[in-house]
């Protein structure tokens, strides 16, 4: 499917702008474990995934940059030296916000053609968004001889998000869609950036994607209104952010703060030792504990942090029905997208078939089921 979507990317190059590009891919992420902890600069624990975006770029003769959206089949032509968010410019605000910060630093780029194309669902909490901009800055860097480091890349395209498209996002998504390793996944603290590359060999299991195929209008408003109880909470005791703060912490200004807020620090607490007592259990390869702390952290996520939905919710439980299956949550921001499944390989068909058939009688809608390999990074095709 990769090559497929190469090949694609390529020949509409070619046939729009008659020369050979540049080409880049970027790989989607899943979170195995870690959800809403980057932006408290706690632990995560991501994969680059081998679904994602390829990038053709070329420089451009013709007085503006010019843009092709190959899977919406849309066009945008734009001047460098005027560069804005787009209400509800979509894909084109990341792309320009990775310009916007890239000129913030006073590095000079020039004109240049762009199409591009992916594989990641839509709405399923895989990361199209930081595959893209990962994609944009690696090929202008490499386009316009810039000289980031992957780490300054990733920080443009992060600052992308926060000032182009609203969304004040961790760092998690862009770290391990630039950073990925095949067949492992990365170990992350969000505080200090620094990451241990895991291998991971999940032996008779497998993992497997449940697109639950809705996409609740509160997922962003919801995001930042959490971000917002966190800072605040942060804040009020006087810490940087709630990576400093203990039980015990909590504990003292409980009677200060309402019982929601409470709640949603708590869960956030819990998942930062979650994912180090995941990571033990995949050096220890004790799949019975990794399969334990993921629908530990779906009732986190769930009951707590509330940012689940009926459908999520409904396929994590379904999924604890079957003998097959050792583990399961939500993954990525809520409300709507995938649920991570950790499924035995013998019985994965007869998994699909059941989830698909009970998922459809009770929304009266199909779920999609994906099977992912953990990837390499972004890099040059």
């Amino acid at each position: 499917m990769k090559n497929e979507l190469i090949h694609r990317v390529k020949e509409t190059f070619v046939e729009c702008f008659e020369k050979e590009p540049l080409l880049v891919f970027s790989p989607g992420r899943i979170n195995l474990i870690g959800e809403h902890t980057d932006y408290n600069n706690g632990l995560v624990f991501p994969a680059a995934i081998d679904k994602g975006i390829v990038v053709g770029l070329s420089k451009s003769n013709s007085g503006t940059c010019n843009l092709y959206a190959l899977d919406m089949k849309e066009t945008y032509r734009f001047d460098l030296s005027k560069i804005e968010p787009i209400p509800n410019g979509n894909w084109k605000n990341y792309i320009l916000g990775v310009i916007a910060e890239i000129q913030k630093l006073g590095l000079k780029i020039s004109d240049f053609n762009c199409v591009f194309s992916g594989n990641i669902p839509r709405g399923s909490g895989m990361s199209s968004s930081a595959a893209l901009e990962n994609s944009i800055v690696f090929g202008l860097n490499k386009l316009f001889n810039l000289e980031l480091t992957k780490h300054q890349m990733i920080l443009i395209s992060q600052k992308a998000e926060h000032n182009y498209v609203g969304v004040q996002c961790g760092i998690m998504d862009q770290y391990a869609s630039m950073f990925g390793i095949e067949n492992g996944a990365l170990l992350l603290d969000c505080k200090t950036l620094k990451a241990q590359r895991i291998p991971i060999d999940f032996g008779l299991y497998e993992i497997v994607l449940i697109n639950s195929n809705v996409k609740h209008e509160l997922s962003e408003s919801a995001y930042n209104d959490r971000h917002a109880v966190c800072t605040k909470v942060s804040k009020l005791l006087e810490k940087e952010s709630l990576r400093e703060v203990s039980f015990t912490d909590l504990e003292a200004i409980k009677k200060h703060i309402n019982n929601e807020d409470y709640n949603k620090v708590l869960y956030v607490l819990e998942e930062i030792e979650r994912v180090e007592q995941f990571a033990k259990s995949v050096e220890k390869q004790d799949l019975e504990s990794m399969g334990n702390l993921l629908f530990q952290s779906h009732k986190g996520l769930s009951e707590k942090y509330k940012v689940s939905c009926n459908e999520l919710d409904f396929l994590v439980s379904e999924a604890k029905k079957c003998d097959e299956v050792i583990g399961a949550r939500m993954m990525g921001g809520g409300f709507g997208g995938c649920t991570i499944n950790l499924v035995l390989k013998s019985e994965l068909q007869n998994f699909e078939n059941k989830i698909s058939k009970v998922y459809q009688n009770k929304f009266e809608k199909a779920c999609d089921v994906y099977k992912v390999k953990l990837s390499e990074g972004t890099r040059l095709v």
